[in-house]
């Protein structure tokens, strides 16, 4: 069973078991969604962090993994130095590009989205379906990046959440507005270990230090009852909790974050070897429109008892033009 989130092809990623059914909220086909101005002449850093680069032990060094989502074996990485957002784009932030572009997301021209059941806010007749094997997760008609958990609700009391239902489509877009770019798989996970080597959180190895929640994750029985110990139901600020070590927030929950490679389980094993393998990134520049994008750090609705993946090393994937109300993502960029 899957807790993470549904697809816009019809199926519930994080690895449903075989037969079970998905969240259907329909395809929207590979057309490019919604006229918007690029910035490909102008590069922008505004709210980045200068990450050293170097080598690193990326994956799954603990054997904690789902087989499917192919989080090992460990391999050496090399990045150059980059630039990464601070934190996930905001609702503030998605919200001025929205005015300066008059940009349409993916959920906005389906007309619905994703909401998780405990936190729709819609009339009842708004709400079209519930998820075969996954009856936690509802299609909302309105749902989308301005009322996320649907029509009753609006983004513009959480300015400085993070920005949700948006799809991989939507974050390119936005990385265009604002001269970046997403981050790969590789310079995210290495910023999101903050520098510590090996371990399974970006603060160490123990899920609350001293009883301490570090990151907004699900507490109590999934998915019936959220205790909410953390101090959020749903998303959280985007500087909630500490930075890591490299001074980035909330990493791991309260928002899955987009990446720009192409998922492959095996990608991990054709990179592991004797040589640390320089900058990897997937051809997500033409991969074809069923092709799988990678997410990465989990979300609010992680829980231990079904889905695992706040963990640094953690790793997931969905389809291009699928949006969910705990999807968001962050930007990168080179360094000069």
């Amino acid at each position: 069973m899957s807790c993470c989130v549904p697809s816009a092809d019809g199926h519930s990623r994080c690895h449903a078991p075989a037969g079970a059914g998905g969240v259907l909220i329909g395809s929207i086909g590979a057309a490019p969604p919604g006229p918007f101005r690029p910035a490909a002449d102008r590069r922008g850093t505004r709210g980045q962090v200068r990450l050293p680069g170097g080598t690193f032990a990326m994956g799954d060094g603990f054997g904690e993994g789902y087989a499917a989502d192919g989080e090992g074996p460990v391999h050496q990485v090399r990045l150059d130095p980059f630039l990464m957002d601070a934190t996930t784009v905001t609702n503030a932030a998605f919200a001025a590009f929205v005015k300066d572009t008059g940009y349409v997301t993916d959920a906005e021209r389906l007309g619905m989205s994703a909401v998780f059941h405990l936190a729709v806010r819609a009339e009842p007749g708004d709400v079209l379906g519930r998820a075969a094997g996954t009856p936690w997760w509802l299609v909302v008609r309105g749902a989308s990046w301005r009322h996320p958990a649907g029509p009753l609700s609006s983004a513009g009391t959480l300015q400085n959440h993070p920005v949700v239902q948006v799809s991989w489509n939507d974050a390119q877009a936005y990385c265009a507005w604002a001269g970046k770019r997403l981050p790969t798989g590789a310079e995210w996970e290495y910023g999101a270990r903050g520098g510590l080597e090996g371990r399974r959180f970006p603060w160490g190895d123990e899920l609350t230090p001293r009883g301490r929640w570090m990151c907004n994750i699900w507490q109590g029985t999934f998915p019936t009852l959220n205790t909410a110990e953390d101090g959020h139901e749903t998303t959280a600020p985007v500087t909630s909790y500490r930075p890591n070590g490299h001074g980035l927030w909330n990493t791991v929950g309260n928002v899955w974050e987009w990446c720009a490679d192409t998922f492959a389980a095996d990608a991990y094993a054709a990179r592991a070897g004797a040589a640390p393998v320089h900058d990897p990134r997937g051809p997500w520049h033409d991969p074809g429109h069923d092709a799988q994008r990678v997410m990465r750090g989990g979300s609010y609705l992680c829980h231990d008892s079904y889905c695992h993946r706040y963990r640094v090393a953690a790793r997931s994937s969905n389809t291009a033009d699928s949006a969910a109300a705990n999807i968001g993502f962050r930007c990168a960029n080179d360094a000069v």
